[in-house]
Protein backbone atom coordinates (compact mmCIF):
# COMPACT_ATOMS: atom_id res chain seq x y z
CA UNK A 1 0.00 0.00 0.00
CA UNK A 2 1.34 3.23 -1.24
CA UNK A 3 -0.21 7.09 -0.28
CA UNK A 4 0.83 9.70 -2.43
CA UNK A 5 0.77 13.84 -0.99
CA UNK A 6 1.38 16.43 -3.32
CA UNK A 7 2.21 19.57 -2.99
CA UNK A 8 4.26 22.55 -4.48
CA UNK A 9 1.45 23.83 -6.66
CA UNK A 10 0.31 28.20 -6.52
CA UNK A 11 -0.31 30.67 -8.62
CA UNK A 12 2.24 32.37 -10.80
CA UNK A 13 3.13 34.55 -13.67
CA UNK A 14 3.97 32.53 -17.41
CA UNK A 15 7.13 32.42 -17.76
CA UNK A 16 7.76 31.27 -14.23
CA UNK A 17 9.09 28.12 -12.58
CA UNK A 18 7.44 25.44 -10.08
CA UNK A 19 8.49 22.55 -8.84
CA UNK A 20 6.01 19.70 -7.60
CA UNK A 21 6.63 17.16 -4.91
CA UNK A 22 4.98 14.08 -4.55
CA UNK A 23 6.19 12.53 -0.99
CA UNK A 24 5.20 8.71 -0.89
CA UNK A 25 4.28 6.61 2.48
CA UNK A 26 4.62 3.12 2.20
CA UNK A 27 7.50 0.18 2.04
CA UNK A 28 9.58 -0.01 -1.12
CA UNK A 29 8.48 2.87 -3.08
CA UNK A 30 11.70 2.13 -4.97
CA UNK A 31 9.84 0.02 -7.16
CA UNK A 32 7.18 1.64 -8.49
CA UNK A 33 7.12 3.73 -11.14
CA UNK A 34 5.62 7.18 -10.91
CA UNK A 35 3.44 9.58 -13.26
CA UNK A 36 2.27 13.07 -13.30
CA UNK A 37 -1.18 13.68 -14.53
CA UNK A 38 -3.13 16.75 -14.11
CA UNK A 39 -6.60 17.93 -15.31
CA UNK A 40 -8.28 21.37 -16.50
CA UNK A 41 -11.38 22.50 -15.62
CA UNK A 42 -14.18 20.68 -18.05
CA UNK A 43 -11.39 18.32 -19.41
CA UNK A 44 -10.27 14.82 -19.48
CA UNK A 45 -7.25 14.05 -17.36
CA UNK A 46 -4.07 13.90 -19.22
CA UNK A 47 -0.78 12.53 -18.94
CA UNK A 48 1.56 14.84 -18.31
CA UNK A 49 5.14 12.75 -17.27
CA UNK A 50 6.63 9.76 -15.97
CA UNK A 51 9.74 7.99 -13.99
CA UNK A 52 10.63 4.86 -14.24
CA UNK A 53 12.02 2.55 -10.73
CA UNK A 54 15.57 4.25 -9.99
CA UNK A 55 14.84 7.18 -12.04
CA UNK A 56 14.62 5.68 -15.21
CA UNK A 57 14.00 6.21 -18.33
CA UNK A 58 11.51 9.81 -18.08
CA UNK A 59 8.71 10.44 -20.53
CA UNK A 60 7.08 13.25 -21.55
CA UNK A 61 4.01 14.34 -23.41
CA UNK A 62 4.56 16.53 -26.32
CA UNK A 63 2.86 19.34 -24.61
CA UNK A 64 6.04 19.87 -21.98
CA UNK A 65 8.48 18.08 -23.52
CA UNK A 66 11.85 20.25 -22.96
CA UNK A 67 9.95 22.66 -20.13
CA UNK A 68 9.44 20.08 -17.66
CA UNK A 69 11.48 17.46 -15.71
CA UNK A 70 10.41 14.46 -13.44
CA UNK A 71 13.24 13.06 -10.87
CA UNK A 72 12.80 11.03 -7.49
CA UNK A 73 15.41 10.93 -4.49
CA UNK A 74 14.00 7.36 -3.70
CA UNK A 75 15.93 7.85 -0.47
CA UNK A 76 13.19 10.58 0.89
CA UNK A 77 10.45 8.78 -0.98
CA UNK A 78 9.62 11.68 -3.18
CA UNK A 79 8.97 12.16 -7.01
CA UNK A 80 9.86 16.03 -8.23
CA UNK A 81 7.90 17.42 -11.23
CA UNK A 82 10.03 20.56 -12.14
CA UNK A 83 8.01 22.60 -14.45
CA UNK A 84 10.14 25.72 -16.38
CA UNK A 85 8.30 28.18 -18.84
CA UNK A 86 4.89 27.61 -17.34
CA UNK A 87 2.05 28.37 -20.00
CA UNK A 88 -1.50 29.87 -18.87
CA UNK A 89 -2.74 25.88 -20.37
CA UNK A 90 -0.93 24.36 -17.91
CA UNK A 91 -3.08 25.51 -15.30
CA UNK A 92 -4.53 22.64 -14.02
CA UNK A 93 -4.67 20.27 -11.11
CA UNK A 94 -1.60 18.03 -10.84
CA UNK A 95 -1.76 14.33 -9.55
CA UNK A 96 0.95 11.68 -9.26
CA UNK A 97 0.12 7.79 -9.56
CA UNK A 98 1.97 4.82 -8.32
CA UNK A 99 2.10 1.78 -9.68
CA UNK A 100 4.54 -1.67 -9.00
CA UNK A 101 7.49 -1.90 -11.18
CA UNK A 102 6.49 -0.27 -14.43
CA UNK A 103 5.27 3.34 -15.20
CA UNK A 104 3.37 4.40 -18.60
CA UNK A 105 0.52 7.23 -19.74
CA UNK A 106 -2.34 5.81 -19.27
CA UNK A 107 -3.87 6.72 -15.88
CA UNK A 108 -5.82 3.05 -16.21
CA UNK A 109 -2.87 1.49 -15.15
CA UNK A 110 -2.38 3.35 -11.60
CA UNK A 111 -3.12 1.98 -8.66
CA UNK A 112 -2.69 4.70 -6.50
CA UNK A 113 -3.44 8.58 -6.68
CA UNK A 114 -2.42 11.63 -4.27
CA UNK A 115 -5.32 14.10 -3.68
CA UNK A 116 -3.85 16.89 -6.40
CA UNK A 117 -2.13 20.05 -6.55
CA UNK A 118 -3.46 23.46 -8.26
CA UNK A 119 -1.53 25.23 -10.41
CA UNK A 120 -2.55 28.04 -11.75
CA UNK A 121 -0.59 30.18 -14.66
CA UNK A 122 -1.75 33.79 -14.90
CA UNK A 123 -0.78 35.17 -18.15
Amino acid sequence: QVQLVESGGGLVQAGDSLTLSCAASGRAFSIYGVGWFRQAPGKEREFVATIGVAGRSPNYADAVKGRFTASRDNAKNTVYLQMNSLKPEDTAVYYCAARKYTAGSSPDMYNYWGQGTQVTVSS
